[in-house]
């Protein structure tokens, strides 16, 4: 990991203002997903033609490399699909089951938390305080979009229970790409984690039988921007990024598809913005630069 000498530091700030970037396109996959699953595909052909249809992509990518990639790297990144595949699939289960921004909300706004705990418990990373008061405010701020975005309760909670568990799968993820990167390079990662991602996928459409076809013609279409602006672009940017920051930085930089789902939400979704919501956007946008500022790396 880079030091936090002045080269090191402008290659972090670089690598974070890529992350915000893939992040904000990320914001457009809750949108993709329901016009999706509102045109007749399901949880799991979603996630399968999203992988699907960036792989080819991701694998032109590796050309410029030289090479796929091997060794540990690659297994870090095989890890990181099984990982995001365990977490699409329960995102997608826990907005069934409540509403879409309890899900996403409590997914993105839990995750940070759980790396940055991990990373300085297990993996040596230690963070100032300027980086935990980044968290906090990071967490705070999606609390906060929830209520902006007109989370309510109801129902018996099984939602919010399966979404905790979509953001333990998603900080596993975070983790497990950021350790890929140590040795792959960005699209290598990319190319094998959505490779992974799509096996995971393909096996259990087998084994339940969800249909592949008889969709309507704006969620072939959503099918398409998961798979090309989300997966392939997006996720670009956000592999070359958390190879060059903490993952507790990564984690909560991640979290700015929240602030540009409430935005695009408003604009292709007719969903009112609230100051609230913008209040959140603030917190989260705080929360990520005092992480990081506070990011220490390993001692």
């Amino acid at each position: 990991m880079l030091g936090l000498d002045g080269a090191g530091t402008t290659v972090k700030g670089r690598a974070t203002a890529a992350i915000l970037f893939g992040a904000t396109l990320l914001g457009f996959s809750a949108i993709f997903v329901k016009w999706a699953v509102a045109g007749g595909a399901t949880a799991l052909t979603v996630g399968l033609y999203r992988m699907a249809i960036a792989l080819p992509g991701a694998w032109l990518l590796t050309r410029r490399c030289g090479s796929l990639g091997a060794g540990r790297g690659r297994a870090w990144a095989l890890a990181a699909g099984v990982a995001f595949a365990g977490d699409l699939v329960l995102w997608h289960v826990a907005m069934a089951r409540t509403s879409a921004a309890n899900a996403t909300l409590l997914v993105g706004g839990l995750s940070p938390l759980w790396v940055a705990l991990f990373a300085s418990a297990v993996l040596g990373h230690r963070l100032a305080p300027a980086g935990w008061l980044g968290q906090l405010a990071g967490l705070a701020g999606a609390l906060v979009l929830a209520f902006a975005r007109g989370a309510r309760g109801g129902g018996d909670g099984t939602g919010e229970a399966i979404a905790i568990a979509a953001s333990f799968c998603y900080a596993a993820f975070t983790l497990a790409l950021s350790r890929a990167r140590a040795s792959l390079q960005a699209p290598q990662a990319l190319f094998w984690m959505s490779a992974s991602c799509l096996v995971c996928f393909a096996a259990m459409i087998a084994a339940t039988g969800d249909p592949l076809a008889g969709y309507d013609t704006r969620a072939w279409l959503s099918l398409v921007g998961l798979g090309a602006v989300v997966q392939l672009v997006a996720w670009w940017f956000n592999s070359w990024g958390l190879g060059h920051v903490e993952p507790a930085a990564g984690a909560l930089a991640l979290q700015m598809q929240q602030v540009a789902t409430l935005f695009l939400a408003a604009w292709l979704l007719g969903e009112p913005l609230r100051p609230l919501g913008l209040l959140g956007g603030g917190l989260l946008v705080g929360g990520i630069l005092l992480v990081s500022a506070g990011a220490n790396g390993r001692r």
